[in-house]
Formats: C-alpha cells, structure tokens, sequence
C-alpha cells in the first residue's frame, strides 16, 4: 500500500469512486444507444454479450458463462434474444460434431463494426485535447485499476 496522508487519501479515493459513477453511467448510457444503433430491439445486456463474442470469436454457451460471470440462465435468454435479431447463430462445433457455437451471424458482425467504428470515433474525439502521454497514462492506469478489481 502506498503511504500518504490518512485524510488525503480518503478524500482521493472519495472523488475517484465519483468519477467512476459518473464514467459508469455515461457509459451504461452510451452502450444503450450503441445496442439501438445494432438493432432497436436489443438491450444494454445482449449488446454486451454481442460485444463480448464479437471480441474473442465463435464459443460454446457454457463457455460464454465462464468468461463473462453471468449466470446460465441469463447467458441463455440472451443468446436467445440475439438469435431472434439475427445477430448471432449456433453452428457446429468443428473440433466436435455433438457441441454447438454460438457465433455472430454476417448481420451480426457487419452491425457490430459499425458500430464500433462509431464508438472509436466518438473517443477520438473526446480525446483531441489530452496529449499522447496523457493517453498513454491514463490507458497504463486504468489498465492497473482493472487488474486489481
């Protein structure tokens, strides 16, 4: 643990969780219209497995529970719901014929590019004032932030 002054770090910690709140709510916010831009029936929540899955590829369900800590059911309803869209398909498991993927459908990855092409823009943009060390700290910090939640 760092040393510091006991008063001074309750009130860092203090603003710190503020500012969280406030990142965690814009972004709540921002990934409900990035989930309309996908398509106007999907929710913040299959938005975020549909992200998840556009990152790391086609996976078993089960699979899908283990990476993301949602619970079966919920990883089920889901996936059923992004079937419904037709942002994602379960296909055949090449490594074993009994098994299913889950992966996203061409609707489904095409919507989803764009939608993160948009998303890295609007970044972009938020970030033309900060410097490339500004970035770079930021980006070293949170990335420590995450590792020891």
């Amino acid at each position: 643990m760092v040393e510091g002054d006991a008063d001074g770090r309750e009130t860092a910690a203090q603003e710190l969780e503020q500012e969280l709140s406030k990142l965690f709510g814009r972004a709540r916010s921002l990934s409900l219209t990035l989930a309309a831009q996908v398509h106007p029936g999907l929710d913040g929540a299959s938005y975020s497995l549909l992200v998840h899955l556009g990152g790391i590829g086609p996976l078993r369900a089960a699979d899908m529970v283990e990476r993301t800590g949602l619970d079966k059911s919920t990883v089920s309803r889901q996936i059923a719901r992004l079937e419904e869209l037709d942002l994602i398909e379960r296909v055949a498991d090449p490594t074993d014929g009994r098994a299913r993927l889950v992966q996203l459908t061409e609707l489904g990855g095409a919507r989803l590019a764009e939608v993160r092409a948009d998303r890295r823009k609007r970044l972009r943009t938020s970030l033309t004032e900060w410097s490339t060390p500004e970035i770079e700290e930021f980006s070293r910090l949170l990335a420590k932030l995450n590792g020891d939640l």
